[in-house]
Formats: C-alpha cells, sequence, structure tokens
C-alpha cells in the first residue's frame, strides 16, 4: 500500500539518527534532519558523508546519481518548531532520558501539523512512558531500527494500547516503503523483540569484563569461534557507539552495569573512543568500519 507521507523529520542526528535520516531520503522521501546546534550538525554531515561510502559499498543500486539525490532530498536544521512544520511523520532518535523525551515531545507536539504522525526509536523507554506530553497519543508509537540498517533493513513496529490502528498501520506502509522489513508486535513491550534477544547477551559480556574474568578481546574472540558469527559483544557495542551503550548502562537499577558505564565512559569514551564511528572502540577499525585485528 502506498503511504501518503512524503515528508519526515528526524531529531536527533547521532549515529543512528543519521542512518534514518539518510535511508529515508534514499528511499525518496523529503528529510529534515534535526539537532541542536552547528557543531551536531557538523558532526551529522560527516556522518551523511560516511554514509555514502558506506551504501556504495554494500548497495548494488548506490549509483553516484542515487546518492546525489538522497543529499538534495536531505536538509538539516537546528530549529526545532521550524524543522517539524510540514512534517507528515517525525521519527524522534535523541539520547535515552526520559525527561529530555518528554521535553522535546511537548515542543513537537505544540508546533506539528495536526496530521503528523510521532514515533520514537527509543530502546530502553516505552513510548507510553512520554506519549502523553505530545498531546496526540492516538498518533504516537514506536518505530525502532537495528543500527546499519541499510543492510540489516529491519524497522520493529510498536503501537501503545492508544495508538489508531490506521496510524499503525500507516507507519507499516511507511517503513516498507522505506526499504525495511517492518517487524509488528501487538503490543508494548520493554526491549522490543531484537533487544529483548540481544540485551541480556551484551549485559554478560560486559560483565565478564568488568569483573576481570576476561578481556574484551578474548571475549568477542571466543563468541566468533563458538558460534561461527562475525563479530562479538563488545564489537556490537563498538558498532551502536559507546556512548550509547554507556548512557543504558548508566540507567539500569544494576549497580554493576552503572560500573560498566562509567568505566567505559572514563577509559574509552573520555579518551576520544566512541566506537566504529571514531575509528575506534574496544577495537580499531578502517575506513570502512571493519575491524583492524592486532
Amino acid at each position: 500500500m502506498a503511504t501518503s507521507i512524503k515528508n519526515v523529520t528526524v531529531l536527533g542526528a547521532g549515529v543512528l539518527g543519521a542512518q534514518i535520516a539518510f535511508q529515508s531520503a534514499y528511499a525518496g522521501f523529503n528529510v529534515v534532519s534535526y539537532d541542536i546546534n552547528d557543531d551536531a550538525l557538523e558532526a551529522a554531515r560527516k556522518r551523511f558523508e560516511r554514509l555514502d561510502k558506506d551504501y556504495k559499498r554494500d548497495l548494488d543500486d548506490a549509483t553516484d546519481e542515487k546518492i546525489a539525490e538522497t543529499h538534495e532530498r536531505l536538509s538539516q536544521s537546528k530549529d526545532l518548531e521550524e524543522a517539524v512544520s510540514e512534517a507528515d511523520l517525525v521519527i524522534e532518535a535523541v539520547p535515552e532520558k526520559l525527561e529530555l523525551k518528554r521535553e522535546v515531545w511537548s515542543t513537537v507536539g505544540k508546533a506539528a501539523p495536526e496530521h503528523t504522525i510521532f514515533t520514537t526509536n527509543t530502546s530502553t523507554l516505552l513510548p507510553s512512558d512520554f506519549a502523553d506530553a505530545s498531546g496526540r497519543e492516538d498518533k504516537f508509537l514506536a518505530l525502532h531500527f537495528a543500527n546499519r540498517l541499510w543492510a540489516y533493513r529491519t524497522a520493529e513496529i510498536m503501537p501503545t494500547e492508544k495508538t489508531d490502528e490506521k496510524i499503525r498501520q500507516a507507519v507499516v506502509d511507511y517503513a516498507n516503503e522505506m526499504q525495511m522489513w517492518p517487524s509488528e508486535l501487538k503490543k508494548e513491550h520493554a526491549g522490543y523483540i531484537q533487544n529483548s534477544l540481544l540485551v541480556p547477551f551484551l549485559e554478560a559480556a560486559q560483565r565478564l569484563w568488568l569483573n576481570g574474568i576476561a578481556e574484551p578481546k578474548e571475549i568477542d574472540r571466543t563468541w566468533r569461534n563458538c558460534t561461527g558469527n562475525e563479530a562479538g559483544p563488545f564489537e556490537g557495542m563498538d558498532i551502536v557507539g559507546l556512548r550509547t551503550a554507556s548512557t543504558i548502562a548508566k540507567s539500569k537499577d544494576d549497580p554493576e552495569l552503572v560500573s560498566f558505564g562509567e568505566k567505559v565512559e572514563r577509559e574509552l569514551i573520555d579518551n576520544g573512543k566512541f566506537g566504529v564511528e571514531s575509528g575506534e572502540g574496544f577495537f580499531r577499525y578502517d575506513e570502512d568500519g571493519k575491524r583492524i585485528d592486532d
């Protein structure tokens, strides 16, 4: 079914927010990528430039012409109200802080057109935790993407009890036209499907390192050798981004996980090691984001 959505605004231009904006523009939508200041917008521009290379490397149809057209459909803004003023769909990908999300959605709810659909890419919160801040709970739901979304093409769609069925279906249609595979949840569940399976695995690895059982290199190598997977848990955290991994860990009620988040911040993030994005995190990476084995 063809979607009526034409104009998309993505709030937050971090690792995943930039990917969401770029893929939406690549699929033919007009996209505004919003972030809070000039420095954040400049960082996003660099992410878009890296995505040019990623798409050309990984996708057969990513010609120079199509990449150029993608950039023509992609604009940036640091004015939140202006960014959503013509949006048919808003996708929020700001940091995982409840009060920040509530503040953002309160502003968006007042500024966006009446017909606009509201979605959140939150990984750790439930959309119903802050949907009311938008003033439009019937038009609010979660649209959650996996990292490297151009390659993995998964979009988890999770309504709240108050989401209108027509709105939910419109987001499913959008995900299809965005060239994603829609994974449809019947009701709210913390962690969706992907993270319900993934998070316990990552937390087990985090505890192994935190408690001095083994180093990340050994943990990942063991996992790769035992399972045949190309990446282990710490490389996975590097791909997602260590700022995200640290923020999520520090938000937990578990003291060990909080300690892990603080350790990552102290030993890696404070030293400019953000993961694949910066070329180094738990491991080092080349320009194509491939792990460099020491």
